[in-house]
């Protein structure tokens, strides 16, 4: 699979991909069971085949069932939707997108998280980045 797959995924399949990574691993059957408002277990595993077509899960087969996991850890995926997002919605300015988040009122941020970004974008200013 490519180092950095593009996550250019339908609302439906980002839900799905959510399940797999909280879950680690899901059947088609799981993810009907925890998906909101779900479709049918087939329409849902073809969801599944095409996010394993993009790249985004592959799959095992343990009796008649696929059981599907993530194709990248977290992390990565992570970075890689987010580098998206800051492409899409914040002309790749992460002082926007910082700045869109920290002025949500939904957002609730703990001493010890604002310690740490502080403590990043240190080291961040240090390596020179």
């Amino acid at each position: 699979m490519a180092k950095d797959v593009p996550l250019t995924v339908s609302r439906r399949e980002r839900q799905i991909l959510e399940i797999v990574y909280t879950r680690g691993e899901a059947t088609a059957a799981q993810v009907v069971k925890d998906l909101p408002d779900a479709p049918s277990k087939s329409a849902v595993r073809t969801l599944m085949r095409i996010l394993e077509e993009k790249g985004h899960l592959t799959h095992r087969q343990e009796g008649q069932s696929y059981i599907y996991q993530p194709s990248r850890p977290r992390t990565p995926a992570g970075q890689s939707a987010l580098r998206h997002v800051l492409r899409t919605f914040f002309g790749e300015s992460m002082q926007e997108a910082l700045a869109a988040h920290l002025a949500d009122e939904h957002v609730e941020l703990k001493p010890e998280e604002l310690q740490k970004m502080a403590a990043l974008i240190r080291k961040a200013r240090k390596e020179g980045r």
